[in-house]
């Protein structure tokens, strides 16, 4: 059995240590439709355009989400069943064409990925992990991908804690390389799909336990919703990035009816090396109706199926 503080590091390491490891150094590739660089399509100017995102922005947006990971275990702790069906289908790899397809089905199959691999599902895991790589290909990542040492990521529970640092240490080096690229908005389209699936398989497991712990979940995303949609909205301009928006805007509406409070806690005392060290502890509080969690629950999956679609 693992450890939870293993749990958590396979959990930040397949989903982020994936999405770093398949994020820098890259040529900017031709859009498919438009035949420009993909830094320029869908924008007025020829020239490129000026950083928008201060440094650190993407990274303060990564540590805010939580790892699909993280649900995935909840989930399985609570005793459901793996549901293969309610995945998202590698084979169908090959029918997306466009960047901005890829760049999401990247985020969803790594999700994917993590909750085969929580359940032990190693040919399934070994089947997002080559679909993976094909999508990483196709954005003329590939050579960045680090194939072998994700598959062994997912027969092994060994060496994490290496592994967690090697992708922590390269995390602040490839954002900076994908600013001077122009590039970031393929990094917010992967973990946008990635968040989007994680909250996908929440809210089925949910339909079928109605488990306060889920329930919770859902209603907290609406806190990362809003931080991702400041991010999507400075790339507004580029191909396909308008109607996406929309639909994310639409969820949002949904979720101005949950309402989400922050208590103090009460004071912790603990020995720390010999000294006595006081932790405040916070309380958050999420007030979520039933046809609030229904309504977020439809708009997710109406979302998501335009992404997996072709």
């Amino acid at each position: 059995m693992l450890s939870m503080k293993k749990l958590q590091l396979i959990a930040f390491v397949l989903t982020f240590g994936l999405f770093t490891l398949t994020s820098c150094g890259e040529e900017k590739p031709k859009d498919e439709t438009t035949g420009t660089t993909e830094a320029n399509a869908g924008t007025a100017d020829t020239e490129p355009q000026e950083d928008i995102l201060a440094p650190g922005v993407m990274n303060d947006i990564i540590q805010s989400i939580p790892s699909p990971l993280e649900v995935s275990i909840l989930i399985k702790d609570l005793g459901t069943d793996y549901h293969k069906d309610n995945l998202s289908n590698p084979d169908l790899v090959d029918n997306y064409t466009n960047n901005y397809k890829k760049a999401l089905n990247l985020g969803v199959y790594s999700t994917d990925l993590g909750y085969a691999n929580i359940y032990e599902k190693n040919q399934d895991a070994l089947n997002y992990l080559n679909s993976i790589k094909k999508l990483a290909d196709g954005l003329n990542i590939g050579q960045f991908f680090d194939y072998t040492t994700i598959k062994k990521l997912t027969q092994s529970n060994k060496d994490l804690d290496s592994l967690l640092q090697l992708t922590t240490q390269n995390f602040e080096k490839i954002n900076t390389e994908l600013r001077k690229q122009k590039r970031e908005y393929l990094s917010i389209l992967i973990l946008t799909g990635g968040w989007l699936e994680a909250n996908y398989i929440t809210s089925l497991v949910y339909k079928e336990s109605n488990n306060a712990d889920l329930r919770e979940k859902i209603g907290e995303q609406k806190l990362v919703l809003n931080r991702i949609l400041l991010v999507l909205n400075v790339y507004k301009n580029k191909p396909n990035f308008s109607s996406f928006i929309a639909d994310l805007e639409e969820l949002k509406k949904v979720y101005e009816n949950v309402e989400i409070v922050e208590k103090d806690g009460i004071s912790k005392f603990e020995v720390v090396n010999g000294e006595i060290v006081i932790t405040d502890t916070k309380e958050t509080v999420v007030n979520i109706s039933e046809s609030d969690v229904q309504s977020i629950n439809s708009l997710v999956a109406s979302i998501r199926n335009k992404i997996i679609s072709n």
